[in-house]
């Protein structure tokens, strides 16, 4: 038996495409690869509204949007945990051939996505004065942080709804649809914010409409292609989707991920604090160089999700040759990525710092660091992968503890290492940071597959 959730009365479990099943490269790479493309979108994205905003010659403009896309990488990176449990619980109702369960699954997850939606869209006036509060850019940077989050807020709801569409649609492991939903969301986002943004001559405001209106109109996509998909004879009844127990359970797990999402985020805001501490020239290599970490996670988010698809549909059929077959073979491609990645940026990484920066002083800097930044992609590869697998089995309680275990080695490291050794110090308590996450989970690995999969 067991050890994921709870399955329905026999009576109202309706059997498809569950059961045993062949993991194979072509499988892994069919979630992975679409996903990673989806991904790498989002930096594009990025890249579009500060050169819209940018060429309009103000500064303030330009720290306005920075300091509003901060506000809402905090919001929205708080809420993640709607897609990652989402995933978790449909891909092993997919294993155990559940069609009714699936669809109860995304309607759970869809309604906690719109509640909380329109919570925050009431709420926003509070949370921008709190988050103004904090980060203090001044009166001038703060009216125009004003403009752009009060417009984009209006999407909230559908950029939660968006998770649970993800959610969903990763679960089943439907990977091609993914890539779909993620570039049509940051298309419609990219074309707009030029046509409004810098054509229109709507400046901010403008960047901030086509954000909204592109959550809007891929939510409204998802939705359609998510439900013109479901089978009207497996349809749940609204007991079932609303059973205390399964709410309980999706509760249980969403504040779980949702706490390891946080302390993740903290880790993060240390290493930021503390290269402020050591200057503005070193903040500013630091920053770079963080560059180089987060696009190498983008692919292996991607082998993340393979992981989470793949493994969880697994423990919902009960066959452990599958469970073990993809955790070797996502592995395999994680690592292998992570050293070419590695290799490349230890080549490349003057060259990027280069590009991104003119300043003498910036890159004799961030020069000196690139092999710690260059070896985020390795040191980083297993925490990646087992936040994967541990999604699949929805095991939500041991990320949160090993992620809180690992943050408390990454501090104590920080204090004994930074003031020794400086910058170099700092990215190497990051690094060990990232090494502690996948090493923590993987000795609990074993515990936890024993117990799901008892004969």
């Amino acid at each position: 038996m067991t050890a994921a959730s709870p399955d329905l009365p026999e009576n109202a479990v309706t059997k498809s495409e569950g059961g045993a099943f062949v993991v194979t490269n072509r499988l892994v790479l069919s979630i992975a690869i679409p996903m990673t493309l989806g991904f790498l979108t989002t930096p594009l994205l990025g890249l579009v509204d500060t050169g819209v905003i940018g060429r309009l010659g103000e500064a303030r403009l330009l720290a306005g949007l920075a300091v509003g896309a901060i506000l809402f990488d905090l919001i929205f990176t708080t809420f993640n945990f709607l897609r990652s449990a989402t995933t978790g619980l449909v891909a092993q109702a997919f294993g155990r051939g559940d069609l009714r369960e699936q669809q109860a699954i995304f309607w759970r997850s869809l309604a906690i996505a719109l509640v909380c939606g329109l919570a925050l869209a009431a709420l926003s006036p509070l949370i921008l004065r709190a988050g103004l509060a904090v980060l203090q850019p001044g009166e001038e940077i703060a009216a125009v942080t004003r403009s752009y989050f009060f417009y984009r807020i209006l999407a909230a709801p559908a950029s939660l709804a968006n998770y649970a569409v993800l959610g969903f649609v990763l679960g089943r492991g439907q990977g091609a649809l993914g890539l779909f939903l993620q570039s049509l969301i940051n298309g419609i986002n990219i074309v707009l914010s030029i046509t409004l943004g810098l054509v229109l001559g709507w400046g901010v405001v403008g960047v901030a409409c086509a954000t909204a209106a592109g959550e809007t109109i891929g939510a409204l996509v998802g939705l359609f292609l998510v439900m013109s998909g479901f089978d009207r004879r497996h349809r749940p009844a609204f007991a079932e989707i609303v059973a205390r127990d399964r709410l309980m359970a999706l509760f249980a797990l969403n504040r779980d991920i949702m706490i390891r999402s946080f302390v993740l985020l903290a880790a993060f805001m240390v290493m930021t604090r503390l290269g402020t501490a050591q200057g503005a020239v070193t903040l500013a290599a630091n920053s770079l160089l963080m560059t180089i970490f987060l696009l190498a996670g983008y692919y292996l988010d991607g082998l993340a999700n393979a992981a989470e698809q793949l493994t969880g549909r697994a423990i919902g059929a009960r066959y452990r040759p599958a469970f073990e077959r993809a955790l070797k073979l996502t592995a395999l491609w994680a690592f292998a990525l992570a050293a070419a990645t590695t290799l490349l940026f230890l080549v490349i990484g003057p060259w990027m710092i280069d590009a991104l920066t003119n300043a003498a002083d910036v890159r004799a800097e961030a020069y000196r660091y690139v092999p710690w930044a260059a070896v985020t992609a390795l040191t980083g590869a297993l925490a990646f992968l087992m936040d994967g697998v541990f999604i699949g089995g929805t095991w939500s309680r041991d990320m949160r503890n090993m992620m809180l275990a690992a943050f408390c080695l990454y501090a104590l490291a920080a204090a004994v290492l930074v003031p020794v050794f400086g910058n170099h110090g700092l990215w190497a308590a990051l690094n060990l940071f990232l090494v502690a996450r996948g090493v923590l989970l993987l000795a609990r690995l074993p515990r936890r597959v024993t117990a799901t999969f008892v004969s």
